[in-house]
């Protein structure tokens, strides 16, 4: 697994062969760390080194550092290696210092209150929307409350969302790169499929998603703008269609949803 630069940077900000100030040796331990993206469990070397390209020799220096600075730790058996605390110091630093997660907090808070239904908060990052805040409902699993966890930008109700509310050359060119890999069997993956929820978002400010990361799911996404426009996450509200009529629930939390954006972008 090459090494992923995740936040779209300009072309002229990608590393290349003549920037001079790129650190190919930190880029190689970060694509370490990198390598637990989706793991099932601790990795061996032999792993590490296949999912982050290198060999097992460079692995294996790469992995001792990190388990001397406490960012990797054996695993219990003693066979493999999975991150440690450490990483929840960069985690805690992010979301403090994270100017969009602050304001949207308490904002969030009260949204939950009126919902009464899980309220997550997603940041835009290429082809994924990365979850940072999830207020969870009865109904929730362990995996579905984790910070970090992602999904596809192109089947998450807040992914349309977000590409909705850019260019529309922007988003077809997101979508011409996009895996598309069904999640569930009525994950949209044909691109003129998902083109069409993006009209229907820009005609209602919202996108309504059903059963694309879970069956028996009803998901409704709104956009965050920054101060240009420009989308930079989007707030999901997501709930049972045991519970709720697709419609019904458009009605209920759409409004929520998108006084809820108003208040954050004006905070």
């Amino acid at each position: 697994m090459a090494r992923n630069f995740h936040s779209a940077p300009a072309a002229e900000d990608e590393p290349g062969p003549t920037d001079a100030l790129f650190v190919q040796s930190l880029a190689r331990g970060m694509s370490v760390l990198e390598a637990f993206r989706g793991a099932e469990g601790p990795l061996s070397l032999a792993q590490i080194a296949a999912r982050s390209g290198m060999t097992r020799s460079a692995a294996q220096r790469l992995v001792h550092t990190l388990r001397r600075l406490g960012y990797l730790i054996q695993a219990e058996d003693g066979r493999g290696f999975r991150p440690h605390l450490p990483i929840l110091d960069l985690t805690h630093d992010f979301m403090r210092l994270n100017p969009l997660v602050r304001r949207a907090n308490p904002i969030l808070l009260e949204l939950r209150r009126s919902v009464r239904e899980r309220v997550d908060l997603s940041l835009f990052d290429g082809q994924r929307m990365v979850y940072v805040t999830r207020m969870q409902s009865k109904r929730e699993t362990f995996f579905a409350t984790l910070v970090g966890k992602s999904v596809p930008v192109t089947g998450s109700s807040g992914g349309w969302a977000v590409l909705a509310m850019l260019p529309p050359a922007e988003a077809d060119a997101i979508l011409a790169q996009a895996p598309l890999h069904p999640v569930t069997p009525r994950t949209l993956t044909d691109p003129d499929a998902i083109r069409a929820q993006l009209a229907l978002v820009r005609g209602t400010g919202h996108a309504l998603a059903l059963e694309q990361m879970l069956m028996g799911e009803v998901a409704l996404g709104v956009a965050i703008p920054d101060a240009s426009g420009r989308p930079v996450g989007a707030i999901h509200i997501v709930a049972s269609l045991s519970e709720w009529e697709p419609e019904e629930f458009r009605r209920r939390v759409a409004p929520l949803a998108a006084e809820a954006v108003r208040s954050i972008t004006a905070a």
